[in-house]
């Protein structure tokens, strides 16, 4: 078995990282010739490294197809991650009411760094399944949770978000340049909600609204979605009723009060 150079320990991680990221978002699993063919890793070091993660309890290896899976131990982690989050546990009865209501899916996203982060999902029931999952990262210039957040920021720090991770194209309806965004953020905080009209998915619409802290600064937003058949001209003013007024409650969950900060509605 050979070895990661001793030179190079921060490679090492950057490699374990990347496939438990790749092995996470495959629902079936990978192989090690997956994974090193998908991360161009020599098979030598994955296997290396893959055989740590999973003595360590991060990936579990089935016997039968070779394939890795995230392991439980990920579990902890993102116990701690999100056991400061007191948001969490005051907007999941709200969301799964929401989501009663509306027939969507309903996230919960918070801004990590250039960001938006999942950090809480609540699905309807039926056939139509949204793609997303809890931790997952979201483009703020592509999404309405994205929009929804940092509508609310300086328009400095907004300019940092978008030098850092850019603008990429995800349809051609997707907003790329920063005065639309800039434009578009303006329509944000007047309504008191955003819309990702087929910007990020084509053939899915989502909303989403601000969710204020005490101090009545933005803690997180609220999004709903679904199919454009799902959200539609006919049902859009029900969804966005009942979207700013169940981010209204869980930001009063929060300690914010409605006369010190209109919230768009």
């Amino acid at each position: 078995m050979s070895k990661l150079s001793p030179e190079s320990p921060s490679a090492a991680v950057e490699r374990a990282l990347a496939m438990l990221e790749a092995v996470a978002q495959e629902s079936d699993g990978l192989s090690n010739a997956e994974i090193s063919r998908l991360l161009s890793i020599p098979k030598s070091s994955a296997s290396y490294l893959l055989r740590t993660l999973e003595m360590r309890g991060y990936l579990t290896r089935d016997p039968e197809s070779g394939k890795y899976r995230v392991g439980l131990k990920i579990l902890s982690l993102s116990r701690g991650a999100l056991s400061g989050r007191d948001v969490r546990g005051i907007a999941l009865p709200i969301m799964r009411h929401l989501t009663q209501q509306t027939g969507l899916t309903c996230h919960l996203a918070v801004l990590d760094g250039s960001d938006a982060v999942y950090i809480e999902k609540v699905e309807p029931e039926g056939f139509i399944r949204m793609d997303t999952w809890v931790g997952r990262r979201m483009r703020v210039h592509a999404t309405s949770v994205g929009k929804a957040i940092v509508a609310g920021l300086p328009q400095e720090h907004l300019e940092r978000i978008v030098r850092k991770s850019g603008m990429e194209k995800r349809t051609p309806k997707t907003i790329t340049t920063l005065p639309r965004l800039l434009k578009e953020l303006e329509k944000v905080r007047a309504q008191g909600y955003a819309v990702d009209d087929e910007e990020n998915n084509l053939g899915a619409r989502c909303v989403a609204a601000p969710v204020f802290d005490d101090h009545g600064s933005v803690e997180a937003s609220l999004g709903l979605s679904g199919t454009t058949q799902q959200v539609s001209p006919q049902t859009m003013p029900r969804i966005l009723e009942a979207l700013k007024s169940s981010a209204r409650h869980i930001s009063m969950g929060m300690g914010y009060r409605v006369s010190h900060h209109r919230q768009g509605a």
